[in-house]
């Protein structure tokens, strides 16, 4: 295993099932933007240092607008995480991507509007400046490749790459939204991947996701989304949080427990420190612009007076 690697796995609708991890001990963690969606379990996965989160809680009691994402991927990036595998469920929107299909995403639309999308919103002392983030590449690219490869060593129905279209939530979505999102190019959609996968990138965290698909939303005639259809589907037993053989939940575990195990194998200090140097370099070329704004403005008599913040002071944390 190379440069500390540290696995956090977030569970959405049938992913909460501490047993996929040995050595198993509850963590509760604080941030400085509140709790996490529930007490976190820290164990092994074949060896491996894993922290799992129930991303709706393990009672499954969150609805979507109301998950703390940014306390849950800070919270796991405090315990020292380097990397994130997360499963969602989704509706399809095409097709050939049929229910009990898994998508591993590399592209998201985002429809959400009432949640927090950036840790650099100036409410957090921790979290000074803006930061303006790329999104041409939001998820890992190493990352998703193990994902693919670990689906389809099982030779599970996997489709290499897919956009997410990710709703507020959590009402489904009517028809004629259905209808524009596959005019847009959305291939599934989800209530959960925005801002998630965000927040991992400004943490420089190695995050990838594996879609499981439940229906065809509502674009589909005679194909109309429903909770009891996504549970049916999930194979889930919504009550007790117990898994059932065969299910796709059982399926997605298998999944990243060998993505896991495939990520322990390689190098990845090349890739975390691109990130952070990436990181780094965003925040001070914001900062310069900034800076270059402001003082363009007061050599034309509209800027504030104040004395600007220099880099350096600007972001000892």
């Amino acid at each position: 295993m190379s440069f500390n690697i540290k696995i956090g796995i977030i569970g959405g609708s049938g992913l909460s099932n501490p047993e996929i991890l040995t050595d198993a001990k509850e963590v509760s963690v604080t941030t400085v933007f509140g709790p996490p969606s529930d007490t976190l379990l820290e164990g092994k996965i074949e060896g491996v240092p894993c922290v799992l989160l129930p991303r709706h809680g393990r009672n499954h009691s969150i609805f979507p607008s109301a998950v703390n994402f940014r306390a849950n991927l800070l919270a796991l990036k405090q315990l020292g995480c380097t990397h994130v595998l997360v499963s969602t469920a989704c509706g399809s929107l095409r097709e050939e991507i049929e229910p009990g299909d898994f998508v591993i995403i590399d592209q998201f639309i985002d429809r959400t509007t009432k949640r927090a999308s950036t840790f650099y919103d100036g409410s957090r002392e921790e979290f000074k400046g803006i930061l303006h983030v790329p999104m041409d590449t939001p998820f890992c690219t190493r990352t998703r490749d193990i994902l693919k490869d670990a689906s389809l060593s099982f030779n599970y129905k996997t489709h290499s790459k897919g956009t997410i279209v990710t709703i507020e939530g959590p009402r489904f979505s009517s028809k004629a939204e259905s209808y524009m999102f596959r005019s847009w190019g959305g291939d599934v959609i989800n209530m959960t991947t925005v801002p998630e996968v965000i927040l991992a990138r400004e943490l420089s965290l190695c995050y990838a996701a594996i879609a499981m698909a439940t229906d065809y939303d509502c674009w589909k005639e005679g194909d109309v989304v429903n909770v009891e259809r996504v549970f049916a589907i999930m194979n889930f037993k919504r009550r007790t949080l117990i898994f059932i053989d065969r299910s796709n939940s059982e399926k997605a575990v298998n999944v990243l427990k060998k993505a896991v195990v495939e990520i322990s194998k390689q190098d990845w200090k090349e890739t975390l420190e691109k990130m952070k140097v990436i990181h780094y370099n965003l925040q001070r070329e914001t900062l310069e612009i900034s800076l270059k704004t402001q003082n363009h403005l007061l050599k034309r008599g509209r800027g504030a007076t104040n004395k600007t913040t220099s880099y350096n002071e600007n972001n000892k944390q």
